[in-house]
């Protein structure tokens, strides 16, 4: 074989083991999770969802959320949790995770902690999302009228709600 050759599938070899490390352990990719990029690995202990969200909100942090599907696709999100399910909100900027619940329908997974959920987002339209950013903002402590990671105002944010599935 010659030396070309043999250069050629090493660097493939490399390529591979590196694709393949990465979508085996990233759970994200970015500044501690707050990075826009997916990653495949949720993790988190399978576990029936809580009659009562609301005590999630005592635990620090954010959340995984993993939609089902092909690619996989795992980011952090923001939280609060509610006696009925959990509100994630995001900038109305055409983000991938929120068009992809909008095609493809809202079935996925949410690890808070150690546990993972199995859920079903629905995206809450028009005025219905302004009393869960209200509660979003008072979780955070972000203002509804300033911006928030970008141009826009809490305010006009694109609100899904997440129920047991």
């Amino acid at each position: 074989m010659s030396k070309p050759k043999i250069a050629g599938i090493a660097a493939g070899v490399v390529l591979l083991v590196g694709v393949l490390s990465w979508m085996f352990t990233a759970p994200y990719l970015g500044n501690q999770g707050l990075s826009r990029m997916p990653g495949v690995i949720i993790g988190g202990t399978d576990t029936p969802a809580p009659s009562d969200f609301t005590p999630l909100n005592d635990i620090q942090g954010p959340l995984l959320m993993k939609q089902s599907g092909f690619p996989p696709l795992v980011v952090y999100l923001s939280y609060v949790g509610t006696p009925d399910g959990v509100i994630t909100a995001t900038r109305p900027d055409g983000g991938y995770w929120a068009q992809r619940v909008r095609d493809r329908g809202g079935d996925g997974w949410l690890r808070i902690g150690d546990t993972t959920y199995a859920m079903e987002a629905t995206e809450v339209l028009g005025n219905a999302r302004i009393p869960m950013l209200e509660q979003y903002s008072a979780r955070g402590g972000m203002p509804m009228d300033r911006a928030v990671g970008g141009p826009e105002p809490l305010r006009e944010w694109e609100v899904f709600f997440w129920t047991p599935r």
